[in-house]
């Protein structure tokens, strides 16, 4: 389950750098604001994990 969280987080990441990265680009100040919400909550469920996993082991 853990490892699913993981690659989770890593695929929001890199969805929402890309849409950010679209966004600028072409202008878009809205798609930026969304790439950066997403890849906020990548970060976030990235750092949940690491935390579980430090108490984990």
């Amino acid at each position: 389950m853990a490892g699913n969280q993981k690659s989770k987080g890593k695929m929001e990441q890199a969805k929402g750098k890309a849409k950010e990265a679209a966004g600028r680009a072409v202008g878009n100040e809205r798609m930026t604001a969304e790439g950066r919400a997403e890849r906020s909550k990548g970060d976030a469920r990235q750092a949940k994990e690491k935390g579980k996993d430090a108490f984990r082991h």
